[in-house]
């Protein structure tokens, strides 16, 4: 049986020998064959190099093809800042401003020819060539929610609550052109459509019912028309919305280190989704050692009492710089699990005892925003987290500080653990934790700013 027929069946919900390994290589991927991020996404000849490497390196059972959340926002006219270890993030929101949503006329649903659609489709059909007998190949598109903000900015937030009707259009269409991309990629042959929506979890589960059920239950069941499989792929702390996004029936979730995977899959179980994660990014596949992926890997899958319905995978995009060597680590410990079990049974992680100094928030001369993230040049969520506190920089100015802590860096790391920093992104104002996997709108932030002026 192929590696590919192994996560075919188990899309299926059926049982296998084998768990299923997907890695989500997306910019990382350049850095095997020594390409940018930039580079990588943006000429489809390197990617498609990358790719190869990343099929031939990590012997994935499943693979995306382009990890890069911006291709329809830079269609409908999103300015990109590109960087050179990660994926675009989206600089200028047209509809950004505006006292009410205008919502673009259908003709500007991006067509096969727009922005580098046409490279992503020619890459696919290449990948579908050359491993698409034995490997699934995964079609990325921006969910609907995501695609809102990139185009409204954090405006989005505030319009949940001021204007519901005008949402809930804009969103229907968000997910016509989500259909459409769907589309595209189905027909340049992928396997599986994974719909990114990692915004979905800066939202309460009553604004995903009221705003997200519809758009993501049609767009599901529109995937399942084409003959694909479907994944929905959410990043943070999506814990409280697992249930809701089981009811839109996907055939899989993927979710990240935020989430309690054990719990989260008792739930998926329940609605016979299969759920896919959840490897943690920076503690252990960026800065951790061969071994520590490896035994990460071997002690998650022996905690689980079902590995039905379940794919390993990166908990989301892989960060640029993970070392080679710890992805084949955790390819070995899924594919090879008794042997590395053997292997590592007297290993014990060393942890680094890093000291970092906590701010005196009790005697602070003015209020101290501190914004705890992925990174904010690379995770959407996070990008529009560090968005809010950067408005209310501009609108207060230095009557507060504010800062952001990055968690691919290692003192960042310490600062959090020391602070108890539960889930990314997070926002503290003078140490307190005031908004943890929400994006506060405008009004909320500045209310909670002025409340420690006081």
């Amino acid at each position: 049986m192929t590696n590919k027929e192994i996560l075919i069946k188990t899309l299926k919900h059926e049982e296998t020998s084998q768990v299923p390994w997907v890695p989500f290589a997306g910019a990382h991927a350049g850095k095997l064959v020594g390409y940018s991020a930039a580079e990588v996404l943006q000429d489809g000849d390197k990617l498609f190099e990358a790719l190869m490497e990343v099929n031939k390196l990590y012997k994935p059972f499943g693979q995306p093809v382009m990890f890069d959340l911006q291709i329809e926002a830079e269609c409908l006219g999103c300015d990109l800042v590109w960087a050179e270890d990660g994926p675009p993030s989206v600089s200028k929101h047209p509809l950004e401003g505006q006292e009410e949503i205008e919502i673009p006329c259908e003709c500007t649903i991006p067509k096969k020819e727009d922005g580098r659609i046409p490279m992503v489709l020619d890459v696919m059909k290449r990948m579908k060539e050359a491993v698409g007998d034995t490997t699934a190949l995964y079609g990325l598109i921006c969910g609907p929610f995501t695609l809102a903000t990139h185009l409204r900015g954090n405006d989005i937030f505030m319009d949940m609550y001021d204007d519901e009707d005008a949402v809930i259009e804009f969103l229907e269409y968000c997910n016509k052109i989500a259909m459409k991309m769907a589309e595209y990629y189905v027909e340049a042959g992928m396997d599986v459509i994974a719909v990114v929506d990692p915004l979905i979890s800066q939202i309460s589960s009553a604004h995903f019912e009221l705003f997200m059920s519809r758009p993501f239950s049609d767009l599901f069941a529109r995937i399942k028309e084409l003959g694909a499989f479907s994944s929905f792929f959410v990043c943070g702390d999506a814990t409280r919305n697992i249930e809701v996004m089981c009811k839109t029936e996907p055939d899989s979730i993927s979710i990240d280190e935020n989430v309690n995977l054990l719990a989260a899959k008792e739930i998926t179980d329940r609605y016979n989704v299969v759920i896919g994660g959840n490897i943690p990014l920076t503690t252990v596949m960026l800065h951790g050692t061969q071994q520590d992926n490896m035994k990460f890997v071997v002690d998650l899958l022996d905690s689980m009492k079902d590995k039905k319905n379940f794919i390993l995978a990166p908990g989301c995009d892989m960060p640029f710089a993970v070392p080679v060597e710890n992805t084949i680590g955790a390819v070995q410990a899924v594919t090879e699990t008794e042997s590395v079990r053997e292997i590592l049974k007297n290993y014990v992680a060393v942890s680094e005892d890093i000291e970092v100094e906590i701010p005196d928030y009790a005697n602070l001369k003015k209020p101290l925003v501190e914004v705890f993230t992925l990174d904010s040049a690379t995770c959407a969520a996070c990008q529009y987290m560090m968005g809010a506190a950067n408005e209310a920089k501009e609108n207060f100015g230095d009557a507060i500080d504010m800062t952001e802590y990055k968690f691919t860096i290692k003192e960042n790391i310490a600062r959090c653990k020391k602070m108890g920093v539960p889930n990314l992104p997070s926002m503290y104002i003078n140490g307190e934790l005031k908004f943890r996997s929400l994006v506060p709108a405008k009004e909320e932030l500045e209310a909670a700013i002025t409340a420690a002026m006081k």
